[in-house]
This record gives structure tokens, C-alpha cells and sequence, in this order.
């Protein structure tokens, strides 16, 4: 009977060695790339970073364990580990500030901090992108600037160029609605700095006509009769109607192919 309950604890301790065992330990690094691959486009991604990790600590010399580092940062995106991802992706252009998909980094930046702007109730109750802090904004359209005007040949130059002009509408509504939030107070000051922000800031956005009207409404308030005039002239004599319009966020909203 002894023996029978040593023997017990004995399978028990090899079922539980085996359970740990790691299945990838004779990976070679291409095979835990692909194996990353695959659990990316299976949307696994807590499993690709693991996979990931692995194969940078493993075979930290490999050609294989540069390109990890970046997808490490495009799963920690997809995974909307998204602190975890700006990490990554900074680390990747701290250590490679010389890399040919530098025009990659700072597209996948831009569409990170996009996102970082979100809170937990998004999920329920979508927000506007006007509606999210607009430092997030500002860094995201940032990081597309600097990839559309350091590589304005690159694949994604016309991508994050969309998403420029559709971040800059967005960062021009959210002047707008604080002015207008000053209108109905009555402070006409206020609303009239907010209105000239939007002119001046973001000139050519679909808010520029309404930016004008608050101007307008504002300086006849502060009976600036001069100014008001003047803000009428500009209204009557431009057409507004071809001013860039948004860009479609569920057209150019989606995330880049994680293979380069």
C-alpha cells in the first residue's frame, strides 16, 4: 500500500513536470517567428508576445529577434496593451534609429497614441476622437507628420496622410466645442479666442465656416463693429464647400499588416 501511494506522488510529479515543459524549447528562431505569425493572425496575441520575448532572449543576434521587437509592439497594439506597446515601439526606435522601417514605427506610433485616448467605457459608449484628450491627438497627428515628411515615399506616406487631414478636423472640433460651451455663457471673449485658435491652428478644416460664424457672433456681442465687419466680408466671399472634408475613421482607422 506504501509503495502504491509513493508511486501515486511520483506519476503526480512527472504529470506536473510535464505540464510545465515549454513545447517551443528546440524552436529555432524562424520557427518561433512563425509560430508568433500565426497566433497574430489567430488574434492570440498575449501568446505572440510570449512567443516574441522568447525568441529575442533565445537568439538575441538573430535577424529574426530585431523584427520580434516590432511585433512585439504591433501584438501589444492589437492586444490594447497600449502603454505596453508605446514601450516597445520607443525601444525599437532607441535601438534602430537607423532602420529601414523607421516610416513603420512612427505609423504604428501614430495609430497608438490614437488610441490611447480612449477610455475603458469606449468599448460600450464610443467617443468621438474630438472628444478624447487633445494632447493624445496632437502626438498622434505628430507621428504622421514626421513619417509623411521624412518619408514622403514611403507605403504608408498616403495612409497617414488621411489620418492627418481626419485628426485635424477632429482637433479643430474640439476647439469649437469649447467655444461654443463659452458662447452659451455668454462669454464672448472666450468663444472669440477659441473660434480664431481653429482659424489659425487648423486653417482649411470643415469647422473653419463655423469658426468664423462664432468670431462673427462674438465681436458683435463685444460691439467690435469694425471686426465683426471684416469677419462678415471673409464669410460672404469664400466657398467653403471645398474645404477637405473628414476622412472615414472605419476606413483608415483599421491597424497596418504586421509583416513588413
Amino acid at each position: 500500500m506504501r509503495h502504491l501511494f509513493l508511486l501515486s506522488i511520483l506519476a503526480a510529479l512527472f504529470s506536473c513536470a510535464g505540464a510545465d515543459k515549454d513545447e517551443t524549447a528546440g524552436y529555432t528562431a524562424k520557427e518561433l517567428y512563425e509560430e508568433a505569425q500565426s497566433d497574430i493572425d489567430s488574434a492570440e496575441f498575449q501568446s505572440a508576445v510570449k512567443l516574441l520575448e522568447s525568441l529575442e532572449a533565445r537568439y538575441p543576434f538573430d535577424p529574426y529577434a530585431k523584427q520580434a521587437q516590432l511585433e512585439i509592439a504591433y501584438a501589444y497594439y492589437k492586444f490594447e496593451e497600449l502603454d505596453q506597446a508605446i514601450s516597445a515601439v520607443d525601444r525599437f526606435a532607441r535601438l534602430h534609429p537607423r532602420d529601414p522601417h523607421m516610416d513603420y514605427v512612427y505609423y504604428l506610433k501614430g495609430l497608438i497614441n490614437f488610441n490611447r485616448g480612449q477610455g475603458l467605457l469606449d468599448v460600450w459608449f464610443p467617443r468621438e476622437p474630438s472628444r478624447h484628450d487633445p494632447a493624445v491627438l496632437e502626438q498622434s497627428f505628430n507621428n504622421f507628420a514626421t513619417l509623411v515628411r521624412r518619408y514622403p515615399d514611403s507605403k504608408y506616406a498616403g495612409d497617414a496622410y488621411q489620418r492627418m487631414i481626419y485628426l485635424r478636423n477632429q482637433m479643430a472640433e474640439k476647439e469649437i466645442l469649447i467655444a461654443e460651451f463659452y458662447i452659451e455663457r455668454k462669454s464672448w471673449l472666450s468663444s472669440a479666442k477659441r473660434a480664431k485658435a481653429v482659424i489659425t491652428k487648423y486653417p482649411n478644416t470643415i469647422w473653419t465656416k463655423r469658426a468664423l460664424e462664432i468670431l462673427l457672433q462674438s465681436y458683435q456681442n463685444l460691439e467690435l463693429a469694425e471686426l465683426a465687419a471684416d469677419t462678415q466680408k471673409i464669410i460672404n466671399f469664400n466657398d467653403f464647400s471645398e474645404v477637405t472634408t473628414i476622412i472615414d475613421p472605419e476606413k483608415y482607422g483599421k491597424a497596418p499588416p504586421s509583416s513588413l
